[in-house]
């Protein structure tokens, strides 16, 4: 049976995309393009999917994988709450190579592993990840390597890596970037209002810094940085 689904064929492209979607119902993996690398996806609502793609990957629940998202709109009903420093980040980055970890909404039934009761969040910058999306809702997803591993920049190199423990790959050539996403960790940041205008107190962590560089970043950030980052 094949697996690898060549998405600049429109044949290929829509079969890819409607049995990628039937595996994540049925909690298999997929692996799809994004701006930055390949990702390995699995429902994030789905507690044997996130369970597959950890083991796939040779993780365990200690190193939770982040949640890509179609919309900025999503931000609010996957967090708890969301500083308007992440709001304007997310709309100058976003779609992009931007992840932000928050404080997840307790409400929500999912176990992405331990998140200490945070989510980290992204909206790609790539219309096929974007339209899986769309149709999957949020989705688990983590570089498609094995851990210790370079991240995979194209579908065959991801195919290597993970091989028959993924139902389907969407092949979209070599990955736009090629980096891994800059990861901004602000949940330490809380607001107050002074004089009707809302400041923003506490620090921005750089957890990873990958595609999308601090030079950028500060444009918006401005000083909230960690002295250290």
């Amino acid at each position: 049976m094949q697996r690898i689904y060549d998405c600049a064929v429109d044949t290929d492209l829509l079969t890819g995309m409607r049995l990628a979607n039937i595996a994540l119902q049925r909690d298999e993996l997929v692996v799809l393009p994004t701006d930055t690398v390949y990702g390995l996806a699995a429902n994030a609502f789905s507690h044997k999917g996130v369970q597959a793609l950890l083991a796939a990957k040779g993780r365990t629940a200690q190193s939770p994988p982040p949640v890509l998202i179609s919309n900025i709109n999503q931000l609010d009903a996957l967090t708890e709450f969301v500083p308007e420093i992440a709001r304007k980040l997310a709309a100058t980055f976003w779609p992009g190579a931007l992840t932000m970890i928050l404080k997840a909404q307790p409400s929500l039934q999912w176990d992405l592993g331990e998140t200490k009761g945070t989510v980290a969040l992204r909206m790609p910058d790539h219309k096929i990840a974007l339209a899986l999306l769309e149709e999957t809702g949020p989705l688990a997803v983590s570089s498609a390597n094995l851990t210790g591993e370079p991240a995979a920049t194209t579908c065959q190199q991801a195919e290597g890596y993970l091989g028959a423990s993924v139902a389907v790959y969407l092949d979209s050539g070599p990955s736009p970037k090629g980096e891994a996403s800059t990861i901004l960790d602000l949940t330490s940041i809380t607001e107050t209002f002074v004089d009707g205008k809302i400041v923003a107190e506490g620090k921005i962590r750089i957890v990873r810094l990958g595609a999308l560089k601090k030079a950028k970043l500060k444009t918006v950030v401005g000083n909230l940085f960690e002295a250290d980052n």
